[in-house]
């Protein structure tokens, strides 16, 4: 059976860093898609009216899954780094779609952790995203019992957590 692992979180949480260190203990192939490389696909010369952030994030979505769903035609577990907002049931018709197991994991750290791990990285202007990002996913529903918090933990710890959780939707 196939599997979808989901890595949600706000920005500065460590779901790139966490997916790659899951996607490389991995014992079968594995497709990682990071989310901020179809976002990174688009750029717009500065005098050229960009695209609202709505139709960006459709498309940014509509990738992930194309992406995905080859990788299950070749019976290849996904592995997923983006922020999931609204699009939770898009990934889960897909996982019905193909009869995969869906591993949903929103990554959540403290404000502070937060702040710092966006400053040391130079994307301090995404902090008060990343703030709104996080109350918002802290308490939506359909993210009770996915949520893991990695502040203070080092790699080795939060990979632990993921092996002790299923996270299953």
């Amino acid at each position: 059976m196939a599997n979808i692992y989901l890595f949600s979180g706000p920005c500065g949480c460590g779901k790139t860093t966490l997916s790659n260190a899951f996607a490389r203990c991995r014992t079968q192939p594995v497709c990682i898609i990071h989310g901020d490389d179809f976002q990174d696909m688009l750029v717009f010369p500065e005098d050229a009216s960009c695209p609202a952030w709505e139709d960006v994030l459709r498309f940014n979505w509509q990738c992930i899954l194309d992406v995905a769903r080859h990788a299950l035609q070749l019976d290849v577990d996904v592995v997923i780094d983006y922020v999931v907002e609204d699009e939770l049931p898009r990934v889960q018709a897909l996982a019905g779609e193909f009869g995969a197991s869906l591993h949903y994991i929103v990554l959540t750290a403290s404000k502070e952790t937060l702040r710092q791990r966006l400053q040391e990285r130079g994307d301090a202007w995404l902090t008060e995203r990343s703030l709104f990002l996080k109350a918002k996913l802290d308490e939506l529903p359909e993210n009770q019992g996915h949520i893991l918090d990695i502040t203070g933990l080092t790699m080795a710890q939060a990979l632990q957590q993921l092996k002790q959780k299923d996270f299953i939707v």
